[in-house]
């Protein structure tokens, strides 16, 4: 119930969404930057390994290629405005992961005072994603790329522990990291195993009905899912935390105070219900009326 209750309270889908906007806009222009740029070193094609990692055919495979890859008569140079906008755009999403951790620890907002660390902490979501990608490529993983996702799990726990770490200016103790650390990574490695089997029919089926908008309707579902992993286990990992600290200093909630918190749930989802029912009949309405 507190997890519960500890969501609601960071609003965690609208959190998720969130992110998972910042994370498209910041991400699909920064890889097509970066296979361009590694491209004149080594072979590196950003389309082709979404499509192997991902394992798409057909128009799935065709839209991912369209997405990724600039056409024989296009330039990948890039000018002063882009290299501003990725800039700008790829901060926004560091200060969006940034505003969880803070919302989730209940930390005074830093905003753009943390730029430093947030560029920091993008240099290291490079790196995190290289190490990830190298043990894919080594170990394969068999089935449903099982081995690779259970032996990223340790690389993963420490990411996200420093991901927490950094982004909150030091002012979250690596004790109180570890846990969110522990639970994010495990619910990441699940997410893996899931988005192997259902990522081919979402970007297969989103491609052949819209095309290449139709991979970007995909990426955006695949990154919210990532997101709400991302934010669930920040949840989970603040309560957990808060529970060990209980259970040493030898506090239990009393039935009285469970039962409250559980009514305190209960009304909230109910609130939130009735407003989604209340927009959705509006909507029909209006829709209706046109």
């Amino acid at each position: 119930m507190r997890v519960i209750n500890r969501f609601q309270k960071i609003v965690g889908f609208d959190r998720s969404m969130a992110l998972a906007s910042s994370a498209l806009t910041a991400l699909v222009p920064l890889s097509i930057l970066l296979g361009a740029v590694l491209s004149s070193f080594v072979h590196y094609d950003v389309a082709e390994r979404v499509i192997r990692r991902y394992n798409l055919t057909g128009a799935g495979a065709t839209a991912v290629s369209s997405l990724f890859s600039p056409t024989e008569a296009t330039s990948a140079s890039v000018g002063i405005f882009g290299v501003v906008f990725l800039t700008i755009s790829v901060l926004s999403f560091a200060r969006a992961v940034q505003r969880l951790f803070e919302q989730a620890w209940e930390l005074k907002p830093l905003s753009v005072r943390n730029t430093r660390n947030g560029l920091w902490w993008i240099l290291t979501l490079g790196g995190y994603v290289a190490v990830t990608t190298l043990l894919s490529a080594l170990i394969g993983g068999g089935a449903l790329g099982l081995a690779a996702s259970v032996c990223g799990v340790l690389v993963t726990a420490a990411f996200l522990a420093w991901s927490g770490r950094i982004l909150s200016a030091k002012r979250i103790s690596w004790p109180d990291l570890l846990p969110f650390g522990v639970t994010g990574a495990v619910l990441t490695a699940a997410y893996s195993v899931g988005a192997t089997i259902y990522m081919p029919r979402l970007f297969n089926s989103s491609a052949a009905r819209y095309g290449v908008v139709g991979a970007v309707f995909a990426m955006i579902s695949a990154l919210f899912a990532a997101m709400l992993v991302l934010v669930a286990s920040a949840a989970l990992g603040r309560e957990v935390r808060d529970e060990l600290s209980r259970i040493r200093q030898g506090h239990r909630p009393s039935d009285h105070e469970v039962r409250r918190q559980w009514d305190s749930v209960v009304e909230q989802t109910r609130t939130r219900w009735r407003t989604a029912r209340e927009q959705v009949s509006h909507h029909r309405i209006k829709g209706s009326n046109h």
